[in-house]
């Protein structure tokens, strides 16, 4: 609990021990006189914005500030180590209001030592919970670098939602955890915000998390995202790829680039080819064509979630169409995938002539067009074709045969 007498007569007492007056103050932090008056009368505590400028200023650490008090011959201190818990504290206190409180299935308020979710659902017969944790990869590297802070976000949570919806569950809760070296303000804002827009928009909540500042691990201005989802869905309804059948249709859910997987080669391309951060892949600069964020699956497949004629689904991530559509096949049967029939994005064709990448090499690091496979019934496919493209180009490109061979076998030659 914060004493707000002592802390206003420490925030007195430390400024007129480095000769100021409440004005000087003032000017220096760029806020009202009335604001630093009222601070040192105890009717209001400086805000996340200003704690850590004032502490600055005032020569102490913001938690020995919002102690009321110095620590200087204290001996060895947490704030003295580089991890400030008061002021990281009131940053997760600023940032609440990004984390689901309202919806009726949250049992708790941030703050508790766990999240509390209420998982009784009598529309889902037999429930099953799906679980998973994924982090954005080194594309989080480049956001940071180039100040796609908010973006990033949205890559790990598509990313997440897509991982759990292909086994035909509906996303509920997200735990994130941020990982830095010192916590700034900021920064951790934008991902608060960034995850819970997020969270939002694939009908979930941001249920609470983690902020661990790692000072000596993690270099300052260093930031690790990851983040995990539970999502849930009747045993029945449960997609597996075990219904796949010899003759049921592959179809290809267009891709909007990159996602998040490639980005080491992209990075080494980068930093052999510095010139090509200035140039434009059609429409877009460089830079936005590789940071598009991760497309977000869920709004055209929730509908189909429960069709019995959609079999099987694999979300296209590192490996390539070849590496995780293999992850749904049954034994005893191969899917013809026919490379011409994708319509890879620009950066695709632009990183493989700039990087002299072979054909074997890009279908095995990107998902060159196709971000997501479905494999359904024949007779079916055209319809879950068309709902689909209501959202996102869906066209077929291949089929299930008997083979007891590989389970992926490529046909024709990917159009660059």
């Amino acid at each position: 609990m914060l004493d707000l007498k002592r802390i206003s007569d420490f925030i007195t007492e430390r400024r007129r021990a480095m000769g100021l007056t409440q004005q000087q103050v003032a000017e220096q932090l760029g806020v009202s006189y009335q604001a630093v008056s009222k601070w040192e009368c105890g009717t209001t505590l400086p805000s996340v914005d200003s704690l850590l400028e004032l502490s600055e200023l005032l020569g102490v650490t913001a938690d020995e500030l919002l102690r009321g008090h110095c620590r200087k011959d204290a001996g060895l201190t947490y704030s003295k180590a580089g991890v400030d818990i008061s002021y990281t504290d009131a940053i997760k206190a600023e940032m609440s209001r990004y984390v689901s409180s309202d919806h009726p299935r949250v049992l708790n308020r941030l703050g508790a030592f766990a999240s509390l979710y209420d998982i009784r659902f009598d529309d889902i017969p037999d429930p099953v919970l799906v679980l998973k944790s994924e982090e954005p990869g080194s594309k989080q590297k480049i956001a940071m670098e180039y100040g796609y802070t908010e973006s990033i976000c949205h890559d790990m949570i598509n990313h997440l939602v897509n991982d759990i919806i292909v086994m035909g569950a509906k996303p509920l809760a997200v735990l994130d955890t941020i990982v830095c070296g010192s916590a700034e303000k900021d920064t951790v804002k934008c991902f608060i915000k960034g995850i819970s827009e997020a969270c939002a928009a694939n009908d979930c909540s941001l249920v609470g998390g983690e902020t661990s500042v790692q000072p000596g691990v993690v270099e300052r201005g260093t930031y690790i995202l990851t983040a995990s989802i539970a999502g849930i869905c009747s045993r029945e309804q449960l997609i597996d790829g075990s219904r796949i059948t010899a003759g049921d249709v592959v179809l290809s859910v267009a891709s909007n680039g990159l996602h998040t997987n490639g980005y080491s080669l992209v990075r080494m391309l980068m930093d052999e080819l510095p010139r090509i951060k200035e140039e434009r892949v059609g429409s877009l600069p460089f830079l936005n064509a590789i940071m598009l964020p991760h497309t977000p699956y869920y709004p055209a497949l929730r509908e189909l979630l429960s069709d019995p004629t959609l079999h099987g689904m694999a979300h296209i991530t590192g490996g390539g169409i070849a590496g995780n559509l293999s992850r749904v096949i049954p034994d005893g049967l191969c899917a013809v995938v026919d490379l011409s029939a994708l319509q890879p994005p620009a950066i695709f064709s632009y990183l493989k002539a700039n990087g002299g990448i072979s054909d074997d090499e890009m279908l095995r690091t990107f998902n060159c067009g196709a971000g997501l496979i479905l494999v359904t019934d024949r007779d079916s496919a055209p319809q879950i074709a068309a709902q689909i493209s209501k959202l996102y180009p869906c066209q077929p490109i291949g089929e299930i045969i008997a083979d007891t061979g590989s389970r992926v076998a490529f046909q024709n030659a990917v159009r660059w």
